[in-house]
């Protein structure tokens, strides 16, 4: 650890905290638009510090456990309470269990536009190009170089680097065709990857990357949002991958506040790209945080948004809701199993950086 590591957990617990504080104020601002009262909206985590202020019948507070915040709605699992949560129409509670989500979605739109501003071009995700041929590689013995644009594979047209590597991971020791582009001419070859992929190289010795185009502040809001799509893509593979067994969650990256720190830390002492703003990765990487917290609050787990959208179907589509007293069972057990899982995947990443 050098004299910079404290300067970078502190920007690490500043930028996740603000992640979490607009997830909160989204849920924050929708409700008290739709007339639902908020008791206190916390920076942070209890016990209290201090109450900074009340206004409009909410109490901001400062807490002690400083990484995050939450918002306490009036009546938030009470029908009975009136002017409540739990007491409004299922449709703003479904606006007020978007809010959040949505919140941090937008944030991580906006931040890849920023990043992509800094850059002064943007991505095009359709077009593949490969950066880098390794020597020996499958690749390079069939042929390929560093500045072919790959278009298609195993006669699908390819769209993403995440669904050529799928391509190619699907095709382990079994040889398929791939389509490009070098010097203005279609070539097509026959490659074969690694049965046992190399962990320096992969199953075919590649790295992959998309052509640019210059940025403008249209095409870098849409490909902003373009980066949200193709975000929820692979986290949706991710997720049958592991769910089917194809992945284990060290394989796939799961990891916890530890590990992400962990992450940022070594991302912040390597060493710049000649020509790319510093500021660009660090924009990056909450960018993609953001998201996650966006989509992973949207999980169909009670204790999550996601769970209280799901609970709150019933009451729209048969007009009868799930009796409060069974959603708060099962919002305290899932609330209970995640602490465990957040608990597990943390002291893992704490075990991993002290035995490595």
């Amino acid at each position: 650890m050098n004299w910079l590591t404290p300067t970078l957990i502190l920007e690490f617990i500043i930028g996740l905290t603000l992640l979490i504080i607009i997830h909160e104020l989204g849920h924050f601002l929708v409700a008290r638009m739709l007339k639902i009262e908020v008791e206190e909206f916390g920076i942070g985590f209890p016990p209290r510090i201090i109450r900074l202020f009340k206004l409009a019948g909410t109490e901001f507070t400062l807490n002690w456990i400083l990484l995050g915040g939450f918002v306490r709605p009036k009546g938030d699992n009470d029908p009975s309470i009136p002017g409540g949560l739990a007491s409004a129409n299922p449709w703003k509670r479904l606006a007020v269990y978007f809010a959040g989500p949505t919140a941090n979605l937008l944030t991580g739109a906006i931040l890849f536009t920023l990043v992509f501003a800094k850059l002064g071009s943007i991505p095009d995700p359709h077009t593949i190009l490969l950066n880098e041929v390794t020597s020996g590689s499958p690749a390079e013995i069939a042929g390929l170089k560093a500045g072919d644009i790959i278009f298609k594979a195993n006669d699908q047209t390819i769209r993403s680097t995440e669904q050529l590597r799928n391509i190619i991971y699907d095709h382990l020791g079994e040889p398929f065709e791939i389509v490009y582009i070098r010097d203005g001419q279609e070539i097509s070859v026959i490659v074969t990857p690694r049965a046992n992929p190399t962990p320096d190289q992969g199953a075919l010795g590649i790295i992959m990357g998309t052509t640019m185009k210059p940025f403008t502040w249209s095409s870098g809001i849409a490909a902003g949002f373009d980066q949200i799509r193709e975000y929820t893509r692979a986290l949706g593979d991710l997720v049958g991958k592991l769910l089917q067994g194809q992945a284990t969650a060290t394989e796939a990256g799961v990891m916890g506040v530890v590990g992400m720190g962990e992450f940022y830390i070594e991302m912040r002492q390597s060493e710049p790209v000649s020509g790319v703003p510093k500021s660009v990765n660090s924009l990056a990487f909450f960018a993609t945080i953001s998201v996650s917290l966006g989509l992973l609050n949207l999980f169909p787990i009670p204790a999550l948004d996601g769970g209280r959208i799901v609970l709150t179907l019933p009451e729209l589509i048969i007009g009868r809701r799930v009796p409060p007293k069974y959603e708060n069972i099962l919002n305290g057990i899932s609330f209970v199993v995640l602490l465990i899982l957040l608990l597990f995947v943390n002291a893992r990443d704490v075990f991993n950086i002290f035995t490595r």
